[in-house]
């Protein structure tokens, strides 16, 4: 097994409005792979999106995967040991205001 390498730092983090990050998309995109910089995308002022290099998102994805695995087995280990379950629908009812 090999230890794991640390993530560059990134060089830093930008925010542009759209119409600026379309017009760079080529410059931003070459900062975000080969600095690490993360460019924040925002249209009046909220931010929508990011552009990060390919590495960090899939770093961020199998991170996210196995946290949501770990959920998973939790979860089949309660129901394992007995616990009450809820019907699908009940669910969808009291989570439908989450989204």
């Amino acid at each position: 097994m090999t230890a794991a390498v640390p993530p560059p730092e990134p060089e830093e983090s930008h925010d542009l409005g759209i119409t600026e990050a379309r017009d760079n998309l080529a410059d931003i995109v070459n900062q975000a792979a080969y600095t690490g910089s993360v460019t924040y995308i925002s249209r009046r002022g909220r931010r929508l999106a990011a552009i990060v290099s390919a590495e960090d998102a899939e770093r961020l994805e199998r991170a996210e995967d196995a946290y949501l695995a770990g959920l998973a087995r939790k979860a089949l280990a309660e129901i394992e040991a007995g616990e009450p379950t809820i019907p699908w629908e009940q669910f969808k009812a009291e989570t439908e205001g989450d989204r």
